[in-house]
């Protein structure tokens, strides 16, 4: 059994490979901030936040199925957070049972408790299934709360129960065996319990025939013997229930780990909702398509920082495989950045982006080339680290995944940056790869308009006569200029003439 809440055909999603590219895109997109937002403190939630945010999913339909179980949490959030508490329980009660050692007749003990233990919240389940099925219609709930129906059902449950009882053992034990070379047993068999006050029949058939050993206890020999002769019979039966322990364990680890992401997606909502921040659930297209039409798109950890209302932007990108952007210092053109990157990371983890509407392709992974302070250890210069950052970017790379680019190559001066910047992203363009680049560097802007205008847009952040940024990003001319003369008359309150 499994609950298939994530995956229609699989499990909890798989652990990520850590690596220095991935460490970066956690840095740039301060993804952290985040996960901080979705766990809430807690360090489980927020495990499984990283989890999923790093393995995007690619297959729209993948998306949608996952998005169709949020929607269902999103209208049952008290119902979802029950369950996943259900869940929890559980576990956290198995994990205080004592086992008693690594023999056959201890683990059968353990896992007996356990099993005994997991009824009680089977039970639990089958009747929370009963009572919420109706209110929930996406095919994964739908399916998991089918497959409680048809085998948790109360006979199921009672039989188990009895089940566990018998094998408990309480009246001894019965196997049988023949002799094989030399006089030793073989193939021994478990027979059925005694019955507390009149045996089993097979007991009764031995003692009958008058064929009965008896071992009294009185030298420690016969109790190891005695010992050695139980765990020898019970070893089977020891491996068939710690196989059905591990398994219902692993259902309830599964079912926590799969609604700890959506409890993450609520506490989330929760958040931004209090704030008055629109969320939405994106429309995933086929890579193909090279669709990003966003409307009211905003960052969500600034706006997880802020507490309250940030500065959205709409954005009209499809068909497009590079889009530039200058303009004003401090406009928010590195907000927009991250906006765009987190929107493909939690659009494809299934999750609801921060945007009133967004309709956008899959990438096959979002990669970023941020600007990065000076090398520490004096090993290597600016443009040195620039460029051996984006190699390791560019080893990885596919056709159809997604580059930002933030102020790269911004170590040395405007034409051999522009220089590299047009060859770099030429070639990454013509392989098919979506580019996105803030820059400061107008000759590389000036020439990336001029070679490709029809598969290029140019967004510019906008600034009032007065020098006041808005933070809103707008179609536009590369702009030659940052601004900064305006951020200097700010802090050292007098313009530069």
């Amino acid at each position: 059994m499994r609950p298939r809440l994530m995956f229609p055909d699989a499990d909890v999603p798989p652990v990520v490979p850590e690596s220095a590219t991935l460490r970066e895109l956690v840095d740039d997109l301060a993804l952290e901030e985040l996960w901080a937002g979705m766990a809430r403190g807690d360090g489980r939630l927020h495990m499984i936040a990283r989890a999923a945010l790093l393995a995007p999913l690619t297959d729209p339909a993948a998306i949608t199925y996952r998005q169709e179980v949020l929607g269902d949490c999103l209208r049952n959030e008290s119902a979802v957070r029950a369950l996943y508490e259900l869940a929890g329980r559980a576990l956290a009660e198995e994990q205080k049972i004592i086992r008693g050692g690594a023999s056959p007749e201890a683990r059968l003990n353990g896992s007996l408790r356990a099993l005994e233990t997991f009824c009680g919240h089977l039970r639990r389940l089958s009747a929370f299934a009963a009572a919420n099925a109706d209110g929930f219609g996406s095919a994964g709930f739908a399916r998991l709360f089918r497959m409680i129906r048809d085998r948790l059902d109360g006979k199921y449950l009672t039989d188990v129960e009895a089940l566990l009882e018998r094998i408990d053992f309480e009246q001894g034990i019965i196997a049988t065996a023949r002799l094989g070379e030399s006089g030793r047993g073989v193939d021994f068999r478990l027979q059925e319990p005694p019955v507390k006050g009149r045996g089993s029949s097979t007991q009764r058939r031995l003692k009958k025939a008058g064929l009965s050993h008896s071992i009294w206890g009185r030298h420690d020999e016969d109790w190891r013997m005695l010992a050695a002769f139980r765990g020898r019979v019970l070893e089977v039966i020891a491996d068939a229930a710690d196989e059905s322990a591990g398994n219902v364990r692993g259902f309830f680890a599964a079912m926590r780990d799969e609604l700890g992401f959506y409890v993450g997606c609520l506490n989330l909502a929760g958040t931004l909702s209090r704030s008055g921040l629109p969320i939405c659930l994106p429309r995933p297209c086929p890579p193909g398509e090279r669709a990003f039409t966003a409307r009211g798109l905003y960052e969500p950890g600034l706006a997880l920082r802020r507490g309250g209302a940030v500065v959205a932007n709409d954005v009209a990108a499809d068909g497009i495989g590079l889009v530039v952007i200058t303009g004003a210092n401090r406009g928010g053109k590195t907000t927009f950045l991250r906006s765009v990157g987190l929107a493909h990371l939690m659009m494809q983890s299934g999750m609801f982006v921060t945007a009133r509407s967004l309709a956008a392709s899959v990438v096959g992974g979002v990669f970023t080339h941020f600007k990065r302070e000076a090398d520490a250890s004096m090993t290597s210069g600016r443009l040195d680290g620039e460029l051996a950052r984006m190699s390791a970017v560019v080893d990885v790379l596919r056709t159809g995944d997604l580059v930002l680019c933030n102020e790269s190559f911004m170590s040395t001066n405007e034409r051999e940056g522009s220089d590299i910047s047009t060859e770099i992203v030429s070639a990454l363009t013509d392989h098919g790869i979506r580019v996105m680049f803030v820059t400061h560097l107008h000759d590389f802007a000036q020439r990336m308009r001029t070679a490709r205008p029809a598969r290029s847009l140019f967004l510019t952040a906008a600034r009032g006569p007065d020098g006041e940024r808005s933070f809103r990003l707008a179609p536009g001319a590369p702009s030659p200029t940052a601004h900064a003369a305006d951020l200097y008359a700010r802090i050292f309150g007098e313009r530069l003439d």
